[in-house]
């Protein structure tokens, strides 16, 4: 069944999906590039010269967004393990109102400086991750899905990008937060925050899409702990969030732990967002083979461009 809905300002379209399939998946987007290569009113503007608590400021963030409705966004997911660091690029829309978002994510070149992976096209939604060009012997007209709560990481790395609502509700579980100043991001003055946020603490006041998924996130990393800095804008709405996560790389003598830095900047407010969901008949449901290299773990190590981007890219890399 097909639905579409118009707003001012923002259009989706919404296509009927199920929650089961027989997929089997051997790693996500992470192992495919390592392995190659409480809340005041809505719309208020947040007073004082730091914006009250940090902490209570933190905590809303999320519904700030939900407030705005949409935002264009750019991801960067930086990884370092063994010496080798790997980014990863994103690029795309989000509608914070339905929970669904687009992005097209760019793997990382390889040493030569080419890429061996086309990007790869992922929907995001409630619960779900939906990747095309995916590879590992996916036919191209296939979409592969992947119920984020199971995933160990919750689907806050195996993606290569955050989902960006994912992201702004990982500070609701800010437990500690200090106001370091005011600053400009992208020609926007904004406010920085930095602090602690625990996941078992965030997937408690998450959303019903989130809840599971940070739940699960809360057990799979090294520490449910996550160290974050913010900048939101006067209306309390994130334009940048940076977490920075730790797990094992599936390896049971505690080594190759893998450190991963995930930046999620926000930008043009309003704009418009149209996201098909796949039918089922376009939802591939056989098992995917490893890529060459792969482990079925999401962070094996292997080769990558750590280089950080130019423009607004460098934005993202947690520049100001």
């Amino acid at each position: 069944m097909g639905q579409q809905v118009a707003m001012v300002g923002r259009e989706r379209e919404l296509r009927s999906w199920r929650t089961g399939g027989g997929l089997a998946l051997a790693c996500g987007v992470v192992g495919v590039c390592l392995a190659g290569s409480g809340c005041s009113g809505q719309g208020a503007a947040v007073q004082g010269a730091d914006g009250g608590d940090p902490v209570a400021v933190l905590h809303r963030a999320a519904d700030r967004l939900v407030a705005a409705g949409s935002a264009k966004a750019r991801t960067a997911m930086q990884m370092a393990s063994g010496g080798t660091r790997v980014t990863i690029r994103g690029e795309g829309v989000y509608d914070f109102e339905e929970r669904l978002g687009q992005l097209k994510v760019r793997l990382p070149q390889d040493p030569a400086g080419a890429s061996e992976h086309r990007p790869i096209t992922e929907l995001l939604a409630p619960g779900a991750l939906f990747m095309k060009n995916r590879g590992a012997g996916v036919p191209d007209d296939k979409w592969v899905r992947v119920a984020t709560d199971s995933l160990s990481d919750g689907n806050l790395v195996t993606g290569g990008a955050t989902d960006p609502f994912a992201a702004a509700e990982v500070l609701r579980g800010t437990r500690t937060a200090t106001f370091v100043g005011r600053t400009e991001l992208a020609g926007t003055e904004v406010r920085h925050y930095r602090g602690t946020a625990d996941l078992a603490r965030a997937a408690r006041g998450a959303s019903d899409g989130n809840r599971k998924a940070l739940a699960a996130a809360a057990e799979g990393f090294a520490t449910a702990e996550v160290p974050f800095d913010a900048y939101l804008d006067d209306e309390g709405r994130i334009r940048k969030v940076r977490h920075r996560f730790s797990f094992a790389n599936g390896r049971q003598d505690g080594t190759g732990i893998v450190d991963v830095a995930s930046t999620t900047l926000l930008y043009d407010f309003g704009a418009a967002v149209r996201v098909r969901l796949p039918e089922d008949r376009d939802i591939y449901a056989g098992k995917i083979a490893a890529e060459p290299g792969e482990q079925g773990e999401p962070g094996t190590a292997g080769e990558g461009s750590g280089t950080a981007g130019e423009g607004s890219g460098a934005a993202v890399d947690g520049k100001n």
